[in-house]
């Protein structure tokens, strides 16, 4: 990160794809929002009609944008819920609760997961809950380290390379509806939702502390994490390795909207 001509900071960034270690080293971290794809596997079993937005909503850490928040709405009248059904607590500064946590579309769906399998909403984010038990199966995580995510649900840890070949393994149905609705798995500005609308086939999805996976219409499947949790090395890195060059410089910009450096590979 440059401003002026000085540098001001270095990040690292780690790499790998399906093909093995591409930069840096095969790091131990937690899958965090990255499984979001898998974690919508539940949900694309229980129900043959769901729509796109739907789907995606259950893939996304979302901006709290109007289309995504009537999504998430959509999600929970399919589930016969209400917003204060959803366990994943507030996030400062967004809107509308419960609702407008960037997990609530997961939630939601893990909500409507729990109606058609007569489940009990009440602790549905809890490793023993029945919900979790079949997303800890689909994500392997039988003796993985796990910890609790930002959204009160468990995350899994495992090296990057594995971590490559996470989004490959996203159903058809599930990967379609990331690809025809970009807009709702992230949101305006979002790393995934830019590499998906950039590359189309592409599949992709953030999660916390710098870490996004991705996976290629020919199979190939990539892993990034910033050493230091930084999501700003993000695009530059994406841009070196996959040649996405729009994403190659990301202008740094004072208060008064002025560029005044630069982030780049």
């Amino acid at each position: 990160m440059r401003r002026g001509d000085v540098v001001e900071a270095v990040h690292l960034v780690h790499v790998a794809s399906t093909e093995g270690l591409l930069h840096g080293e095969d790091v131990v971290s937690h899958l965090r929002s990255s499984s979001k794809p898998i974690q919508a596997i539940p949900l694309a079993d229980a129900y043959d009609d769901l729509d796109d937005d739907e789907l995606a909503i259950a893939c996304a850490s979302h901006q709290a944008e109007p289309a995504q928040l009537d999504a998430v709405r959509k999600l929970l009248a399919r589930a016969g819920a209400s917003v204060d059904d959803l366990e994943c607590g507030l996030q400062e500064g967004r809107p509308e609760g419960q609702l407008g946590h960037n997990c609530s579309g997961k939630h939601a769906g893990f909500l409507a997961v729990c109606r058609r399998n007569g489940w009990p909403f009440d602790g549905y984010r809890l490793l023993r809950h029945p919900v979790q038990q079949r997303i800890r199966e689909l994500l392997g995580g039988a003796g993985m380290p796990y910890a609790i995510d930002g959204c009160g649900i468990p995350t899994y840890a495992m090296p990057l390379t594995a971590q490559a070949v996470l989004l490959t393994r996203t159903p058809e149905r599930i990967a379609n509806a990331m690809r025809t609705r970009p807009d709702l798995v992230g949101g305006d500005g979002a790393d995934d939702t830019a590499l998906m609308r950039l590359r189309p086939g592409w599949i992709a999805k953030r999660g916390a502390e710098g870490l996004l996976c991705a996976a290629a219409p020919d199979g190939r499947g990539y892993a990034f994490k910033v050493a230091d949790g930084n999501g700003r090395a993000l695009r530059p890195a994406l841009a070196a390795v996959l040649g996405i060059e729009e994403l190659a410089r990301v202008d740094v910009e004072n208060s008064r909207g002025e560029v005044v450096g630069v982030i780049e590979a």
